[in-house]
Parts: structure tokens; sequence; C-alpha cells
């Protein structure tokens, strides 16, 4: 039987790792504002066209562990850059996901 994770409020537990790689899933616990980035949204959006809505544990994220990691980069330097301008600033939808 697996070990739940325990997540504390405000954040949520998320897998990567594409299986098509042999890549071994990881878990990842991420801040929920996550959430509100246009680019973890096409990500979800991509999520819900592999997986579905309705998955048990985790949300899985059809992406691998490298571009996860350079993900959360890229929404936390536009996170900074959005609280430094004070304002929202809107991406481009040029955005890309390699092995999604």
């Amino acid at each position: 039987m697996e070990k739940k994770m325990k997540v504390k409020k405000g954040w949520i537990a998320v897998q990567v790792g594409l299986e098509e790689e042999n890549e071994r899933p990881t878990k990842f616990v991420i801040p929920i504002s996550y959430l509100y980035s246009p680019i973890f949204q096409q990500l979800l959006d991509r999520a819900h066209e592999v997986y579905g809505y309705h998955i048990s544990g985790p949300l899985k994220l059809p992406c691998s562990v490298d571009e996860f990691i350079h993900l959360r980069w890229r929404i936390e330097k536009e996170g900074n850059k959005n609280y430094r301008k004070h304002h929202h600033h809107h991406l481009s939808s040029s955005l890309s996901f390699h092995s999604c």
C-alpha cells in the first residue's frame, strides 16, 4: 500500500514523467498559485486531453521531469517580473512543451 503524501494548505501534489520514455514518475508539491499561470494552464489542458478528468492520486502532468523543472523556473521568473511591475503581464500564446 502506497503511503499518502501530506500536502500543506495552499499546495497541490503533481506527478510528472513520460511513460513512453520509460521515465519513472516523480511527485512534486507546488503552490496552488501555479494553477493561475497561463503556462501551467496549457499543461493542464494537455493533461485533460491525455488523462481526462477522473484520475486517482496526484494530478498527472504529461511532460518530462526536466521540462517540468524548466516550467517551474519560467513560472517563478514570470511571477517575479509581475511582482516587480505591480501589474499582470500576459504571456504570448506561442508556448510549447517538447514532449507533450
